[in-house]
């Protein structure tokens, strides 16, 4: 028997929760874009904690074809790679210009 059989998926749920309660914090409480950014990654892992559980602890119901979670984990992490190389490049653009990357100044993308 492995360890994952054994347990249950509660502790799952309760590390992706004290993940995405993390990252929640980084985004609502920082001004640099970069911690903005870390704080969005660890929300999007959280989800991917949450895609992987419920895909392990499922229950199989007829013969109706289900996508796993494994493929929407992945998705996730496609969408999170683009996302963060898009973001990282705006915010090195703004730098370039700038030469501070606090979020607050940035309601105005004027140069």
């Amino acid at each position: 028997m492995t360890l994952v059989a054994a347990l249950s998926i509660q502790p799952f749920l309760y590390l992706s929760a004290a993940l995405f309660c993390a990252g929640l914090i980084a985004v609502l409480s920082r001004r640099n874009a970069v911690a903005i950014l870390i704080g969005i990654e660890l929300m999007l892992n959280a989800a991917n904690i949450n895609l992987v559980a419920f895909d392990r602890f499922r229950v199989q119901v007829g013969d109706a074809p289900v996508i796993d979670g494994q493929l929407f984990a992945l998705l996730v992490l496609a969408i999170a790679a683009a996302e963060a190389a898009v973001a990282l490049a705006l915010i090195l653009n703004v730098f370039d210009t700038r030469d501070r990357i606090d979020v607050d100044e940035l309601d105005l993308l004027k140069g």
